[in-house]
């Protein structure tokens, strides 16, 4: 079954790949399965801010919402995406 997912790209996110929101139709997936796909439906240099390559872990660089709950109160990456379902991408800010 191919699902259709919307993925909302904030703050930096939105300014590198230079649109808001993201449209992709996938097969059955979790939300780990869907940041690989936006990953590579973005240019390298865009996809290496949501994805860090060294820990290969997307929470790394971002907050991840699915419909509006972070994904700690979930099932973390694992999370299973149902049709329809929205997902919100938020740069979480590094310093020091």
């Amino acid at each position: 079954m191919t699902l259709n997912v919307k993925v909302r790209l904030l703050g930096v996110f939105r300014e590198l790949a230079g649109k808001d929101k993201l449209q992709l139709r996938l097969e059955s997936a979790t939300v780990k399965e869907v940041i690989r796909a936006v990953a590579e439906a973005l240019p390298t240099e865009t996809a290496a801010t949501v994805i860090d390559r060294g820990f290969n872990d997307s929470q790394l660089n971002a907050l991840i919402l699915l419909n509006g709950r972070e994904l700690s109160v979930l099932k973390g990456l694992e999370t299973i995406v149902s049709e329809g379902d929205e997902i919100t991408l938020i740069p979480v800010v590094h310093g020091g």
